[in-house]
């Protein structure tokens, strides 16, 4: 408000003083148009329409109190980030960039929050013919968790240098030479051919030096790229024009993406980051070519050579692959979800189980789940090529074919102490004699939202007569909900059961943000 006033009283002093339209718009930044439309104004109108504008409802007025939460949590972060954070919760939100970024600045000057600016490294921009080049390069983040602990997440990020169009893999370890070459191939899936050359850092996973020009690569890695025939570019040290590209995809992947996300499992990270690509990373228009990645990509993809689905080196060390069972009886393979028997995954117990890759009599291709890689198998699906599927057999839900006791003995098999959990069941089935099936449900889905707290929660049960789905459920809850704050009493030796004179503790900003629900978790 104070700033349109004080613009009007600028516009009129220097027309007083007999500047030209021209030259007021020149000097003050503005449009001539702008220059008119003050001029025609008295300064009661002035007075009355800057008024209209304080009091008239803005686009973004309904997502104010996110934003404000946001900006006082996190005050570096810049208003595409805040869009793409609405775009993640709210997938009709619908805003253009610079009423976003305006709203935004009226945000910080209304709540008085100094954006904490970050160094921005120059970029050299050098077109590239289609499909001709892509640039690699790897990256490190370090993400808060639920439960506010800190994680080191490692990533690889692609990108066309013509189109700009980008991929990305995490992983919560170090990249190993094999998950590099698993990551391109994924990476050819993903654009759906290969570039002529790849340009990249002098790597440990892929080079051991350059002397020269002469390019001396790891035993793997060389026996790679000569089954795919890419070239292969290094660049010198210090030679940031090189790689521009890639080390602004970097950056754009850690401050617009990773940045103060909260992160819960890799499996979800890396779906999360697919999801981001889609609606923001390949989407948004690029600042150097003034289009969209993904539109561009279209026409790059028809200049792409086109790769088979899986190399045959990649095929005969497919037994050597392991995979961690979810909570929901699924691994996660090439970015879908596979089923394996109900039980499988053990709260307390070893989730590893081992995947092998074959062609059947019809040449498609199957992927075997087994214990381990000399044990049973537990699982046969036909591989999908797409992405975010859930492929799961019909005999991995319930068994229907063997009814109730063989349910029964599924869920018994997720606690320590079997014996416990057998009498506990009986006694709950029989006090339950027409919903067995429903509060056998009620208990495998709590044994695997709260695994770490169930066996506390079934002596709790059996001690105090609870002999319900619903109260096992409820119990082990409380126990997961009330675990942090119980620690810091423990360690004061303070009995629960009696009264204490306890200071309140003040509530930090972050808890309004949790409130609000939080940042994209």
């Amino acid at each position: 408000m104070k700033k349109r006033l004080m613009l009007y009283l600028e516009i009129h002093q220097m027309s007083e003083k007999g500047f030209s339209v021209s030259h007021i718009a020149k000097q003050l930044k503005i449009s001539r148009t702008t220059v008119y439309k003050y001029l025609e104004m008295s300064s009661d109108e002035a007075f009355e329409w800057v008024n209209s504008l304080s009091s008239r409802k803005k686009k973004l007025d309904s997502y104010k109190d996110w934003l404000v939460a946001w900006l006082q949590e996190y005050p570096h972060l810049s208003a595409a980030q805040m869009q793409d954070w609405l775009l993640e919760r709210f997938p009709n939100f619908l805003v253009g960039e610079s009423t976003m970024r305006m709203y935004v600045n009226q945000l910080r000057e209304e709540y008085q929050i100094e954006k904490t600016r970050k160094a921005r490294e120059y970029e050299a921009v050098v077109e590239q013919p289609m499909g001709k080049q892509m640039q690699v390069d790897w990256g490190e983040t370090r993400q808060k968790t639920n439960n506010k602990k800190e994680v080191k997440l490692y990533c690889i990020c692609f990108v066309l240098s013509h189109s700009r169009y980008k991929y990305v893999e995490w992983k919560n370890r170090p990249f190993t030479t094999r998950d590099t070459i698993r990551a391109h191939e994924n990476a050819f899936q993903y654009y759906g051919g290969m570039p002529e050359e790849i340009v990249y850092d002098q790597d440990h996973l892929i080079t051991v030096s350059e002397n020269a020009g002469d390019i001396l690569l790891t035993g793997e890695f060389q026996a790679y790229q000569k089954q795919r025939k890419f070239r292969i570019y290094l660049c010198r040290k210090a030679d940031p024009e090189s790689k521009g590209k890639i080390e602004n995809v970097v950056k754009y992947v850690k401050y617009n993406f990773a940045d103060s996300r909260i992160f819960s499992t890799i499996e979800n990270w890396n779906e999360r980051c697919l999801k981001w690509l889609k609606r923001t990373g390949n989407y948004k228009v690029h600042n150097g070519t003034k289009k969209r990645p993904a539109e561009v990509f279209l026409l790059e993809k028809q200049h792409l050579k086109p790769v088979s689905y899986l190399l045959s080196n990649e095929s005969s060390n497919e037994s050597s692959l392991t995979r961690n069972v979810n909570k929901d009886n699924t691994i996660i393979y090439k970015s879908n979800r596979y089923s394996v028997p109900l039980g499988t995954y053990r709260p307390k117990g070893l989730n590893t189980v081992a995947i092998e890759i074959y062609d059947d009599q019809n040449n498609h291709k199957q992927l075997i789940i087994k214990r381990n890689h000399s044990g049973e198998v537990l699982a046969k699906h036909r591989l999908e090529i797409g992405k975010g599927k859930l492929i799961k057999n019909r005999n991995h839900g319930r068994d229907r074919s063997k009814g109730i006791q063989a349910y029964k003995e599924t869920v018994i098999r997720q606690f320590k102490n079997t014996e416990l959990a057998t009498t506990f069941i009986n006694k709950m089935m029989d006090s339950y004699p027409r919903y067995k099936r429903d509060q056998l449900d009620i208990l495998q889905k709590a044994t695997i939202e709260y695994g770490e707290f169930i066996d506390e929660a079934l002596r709790k049960c059996i001690d105090e007569h609870l002999l319900s789905a619903n109260d096992f459920s409820d119990v082990s809850k409380y126990l997961s909900k009330i675990k942090d704050e119980l620690q810091p009493l423990n360690k004061s030796n303070v009995h629960r059961d009696k009264p204490q004179n306890i200071e309140v503790e003040k509530r930090s900003i972050r808890t309004y943000t949790e409130i609000l629900g939080g940042v994209m978790s």
